[in-house]
């Protein structure tokens, strides 16, 4: 089954074939390594391939030595996803959460009942830093975010967790980070932006907001998702975009997906903004218990129930 995909500006391509013994997993056709830091390796990509498999094989046992003797990567060296020297991959993990979301895709409506549709697939690595205004130590965060996972052929999606393509990092407690790195957390809620809606809803993002407190510091991010919406399946609509709104202290304010280095001062708001899942089924099936619990629970708006729902009170 061969499933091009289409990420900022590029084709991406993958052919799964599924036999009685292996599990081949054809990446070949894809873009060549670039000069930015957007490649990863072809360890990495074998990881996202394992892990799909896993999945819709045998999720909750431990994984052995045998777990995935099935799998046959094929990919081709010196393309985006199999990178060599001197190729940059200082945001890797976005690649491998690329072919991890690639290969679901695939697999998705042959597989309904073991995979969702798409959440909003990014680590949504975030680094902020500067002087402490209490001590003068320097400081850096480096903080994943927690976003909007899809609804599936039974539920409705998870909200505010993180990326299934996550590691071992964790979010940090306002409190904690509040006083170890001198930031102001002034909010996190659920993104309430539309999308995601079906008879099963995707699940919600996050809105983040910290307020720094120096002039002088950094922001430094690598949010994918930002343009090409998380996937929805069988008539349901798309999820919403991940990214940062810069709100700076004289009013204006700026968005962002990548951006390095940029100079913050004291006052200016980091917004993060993760998306919502993509949702499953026809709207229309939505039961009107669940429309009511959408709109007491603020998850939708009335007019929006109206519109994609059908629903009125």
């Amino acid at each position: 089954m061969p499933c091009p995909k289409k990420t900022h500006g590029r084709i991406y391509n993958v052919k799964i074939t599924i036999t009685d013994s292996q599990f081949i997993v054809d990446l070949r056709d894809n873009p060549d390594q670039d000069n930015g830091p957007t490649n990863t390796s072809r360890d990495g990509t074998m990881i996202a391939a394992q892990m799909i498999f896993k999945s819709i094989t045998d999720p909750y046992s431990p994984s052995n030595d045998g777990s995935f003797k099935p799998i046959k990567l094929l990919t081709r060296e010196g393309s985006v996803f199999h990178a060599k020297e001197p190729a940059p991959i200082g945001f890797y993990f976005e690649t491998e959460v690329r072919v991890y979301d690639l290969i679901w895709q695939c697999l998705a409506k042959q597989v309904p009942e073991r995979l969702a549709s798409g959440h909003f697939s990014s680590i949504c690595g975030t680094f902020i830093g500067g002087a402490h205004p209490d001590t003068g130590r320097q400081y850096t965060i480096i903080e994943p975010q927690i976003g909007g996972w899809g609804a599936s052929s039974v539920a409705d999606g998870n909200c505010a967790i993180f990326s299934g393509f996550h590691g071992e990092t964790y979010n940090c407690p306002a409190e904690i980070s509040e006083a170890r790195n001198g930031l102001t957390i002034d909010r996190l809620a659920l993104n309430e932006e539309d999308g995601g809606e079906g008879e099963f809803t995707g699940g919600k993002g996050i809105i983040l907001d910290y307020r720094v407190r120096v002039d002088g510091s950094f922001l430094t991010a690598g949010f994918t998702r930002s343009k090409i919406l998380p996937w929805a399946l069988d008539g349901a609509h798309e999820g919403s975009p991940n990214y940062i709104k810069l709100m700076r202290n004289d009013g204006s304010s700026e968005r962002y997906a990548f951006a390095s280095g940029i100079t913050v001062n004291k006052d200016d708001v980091i917004r993060v903004i993760t998306g919502v899942g993509g949702g499953y089924g026809d709207p229309k099936n939505r039961s009107k218990s669940a429309i009511k619990n959408d709109l007491k629970n603020g998850y939708i708006t009335p007019e929006r129930a109206k519109d994609v729902y059908g629903f009125s009170e």
